[in-house]
């Protein structure tokens, strides 16, 4: 009987496939798809449109000698160190405090009272406006120290960076499966070994995404380094002295009517953008190797 009623199963099955669509489905389908299209156009159409327009504006202004020359010399070579200064005393503070909290809400909360305390604190830190923060590392630096600084301003970076960083790695390390950390009990590994050396090893992909996201992020920021690094004009001697940065330099000269000057801003805008795209396509390569 079974074999009698296979036939009519798969001639059923082949007949609702071949059959072509009633025209009430036709039009459904195509015109979903013709409203995702129109829907990812205009998704799309303000980046296309502020791409555009940078490189429009800057390109043509857009000297080698500018990356090697301080902006008192209509360049822009010390607002990228400093910026790159900033972001990495930022980042020497977040990952490793944000991957060890990530870690210890995925694989240690369990047993702790403290979790669900530390998950919303962090939760509430990722939503708090980026000049808020600048005005907390202005209480802790500026106000005790009473000197402007890369330090400052690196610090109000990485506490930006930090909630990111946490709760992504939280996500990512509970994505591992559970047999890879029963595979390792299973050959004598305590709970210490199996997590450091087989969960976050299998989520460092992952992590390293979420960093170079938070990093991107950093690096864009412009009202926390006001409040903490200010500006200069000159090379920085000191990291405990004001650093100029690409986002505080597109801001203090986007009102000048000096074209030359006011054309930093636009010259400036197209390294910080590309600064940003480099490190989103490298964690998209970073994604795609772990895929694969």
């Amino acid at each position: 009987m079974n074999a009698r009623k296979r036939p009519e199963i798969d001639l059923s099955v082949a007949r609702e496939v071949c059959n072509p669509l009633s025209p009430e489905r036709f039009v459904f389908q195509y015109g979903m798809t013709a409203i995702a299209f129109f829907l990812t156009f205009l998704a799309l159409l303000p980046l296309f449109s502020l791409v555009w327009e940078i490189l429009g504006q800057g390109l043509s202004n857009l000297k080698p000698e500018m990356f090697v020359k301080q902006v008192i010399d209509f360049g822009f070579a010390n607002a990228i160190v400093g910026t790159l200064k900033m972001v990495t005393i930022g980042s020497l503070f977040s990952i490793p405090v944000g991957v060890m909290t990530g870690i210890f809400l995925s694989e240690f909360s369990k047993d702790s009272k403290i979790a669900p305390a530390v998950r919303f604190i962090t939760t509430i830190l990722a939503g708090v406006p980026s000049i808020v923060v600048g005005v907390f590392a202005y209480g802790v630096f500026i106000a005790t120290t009473k000197q402007f600084s890369a330090v400052a301003g690196g610090f109000a970076l990485g506490v930006i960076m930090l909630p990111v960083i946490a709760l992504t790695t939280e996500e990512v390390l509970k994505l591992v499966p559970n047999s890879l950390r029963l595979a390792s009990a299973a050959l004598g590994g305590n709970r210490f070994q199996t997590t450091f050396r087989v969960v976050l090893s299998a989520g460092l992909p992952g992590i390293t995404t979420a960093t170079l996201l938070a990093i991107a992020r950093a690096s864009g920021e412009t009202a926390p380094l006001i409040f903490t690094a200010l500006f200069s004009d000159f090379w920085s001697e000191s990291l405990l002295r004001p650093t100029a940065s690409l986002p505080v330099l597109i801001y203090r000269f986007y009102q000048q009517d000096d074209p030359q000057i006011f054309q930093l801003v636009w010259t400036a805008s197209i390294v910080l953008v590309g600064l940003i795209f480099l490190l989103n396509l490298l964690s998209r390569v970073i994604t795609s190797r772990k895929l694969k």
